[in-house]
Order: C-alpha cells, then structure tokens, then sequence
C-alpha cells in the first residue's frame, strides 16, 4: 500500500472519530447510545493508530528510517483504549473517563494540530 492509500485510509477513520468523540465528550454518559457510539469510536482510534504504524515519519528524526515522534500517540491509542474500554467494564469510570479524555485530546487534538504542521502531507493538502 504506497503512503497516500494510507493517508486516505487514515483520515477515512480519524475524521469520524474525531465527530462521534466529540460527540460523545459534550453528551450524556453511559446510555446505550454512549455504549455503541464508544465501542465504534474504539475501533476507529485503533484502526487510525495501526494504520500510522505503516505511515512513515516525513518531518524531524526517524527511528529505523520509518518512526518518528508522532508514532508516540499512535502507542499511546494502542495501549489507552483497551485499558480504558477494560476500566469501564470493571466498573472504573474514572479510569475509563481519564483513557478516554487522553485519546481524545492526545490521539486526536495533539496529534492532528502536528498533522498540519509544515511539511506534513495535511499542511501540504489544505495550507500550502
């Protein structure tokens, strides 16, 4: 898969969970809406994060030719959703609150403000 099936990949899979998130951040918790919602948005952050993997870091230094630093949010998803999604099946709703809040604002805030940082294929895209 060359860079820009996987970059059309990426955003066919962070664009919705960046709306049902945010959706479900400013909406009632633990409804059955919520329950559903969470679970697709779930899969969503860990396809995207997967996905990144593939993606090699274009901007700053590389770790093996291919990672880069905003690799750090795509380990960050990997590990924060099955902790988060495992919390609130236990009952841990604080957990599961903090998780979350951590994937939002860290896999998707700070990640996708870098997105559009120069040289990056967004900036490219939409700015430049």
């Amino acid at each position: 898969m060359t860079y820009l099936q996987l970059a059309y990949l990426h955003l066919a899979t962070v664009v919705p969970a960046f709306f049902i998130g945010t959706f479900l951040l400013v909406n009632r918790k633990g409804t059955p809406s919520h329950r559903l919602l969470g679970k697709f948005y779930m899969v969503l952050m860990l396809v995207t994060a997967v996905i990144t993997l593939f993606m090699p870091a274009m901007v700053g230094p590389s770790l093996l030719g291919h990672f880069g630093f905003i690799h750090l949010f795509s380990v960050l998803v990997l590990y924060e959703v099955p902790v988060a999604y495992i919390s609130a099946r236990n009952g841990n709703l604080k957990r599961h609150r903090g998780n979350m809040i951590g994937v939002y604002v860290g896999g998707l805030l700070v990640a996708g403000a870098f997105a559009f940082t120069p040289g990056r294929l967004l900036h490219t895209w939409l700015i430049a």
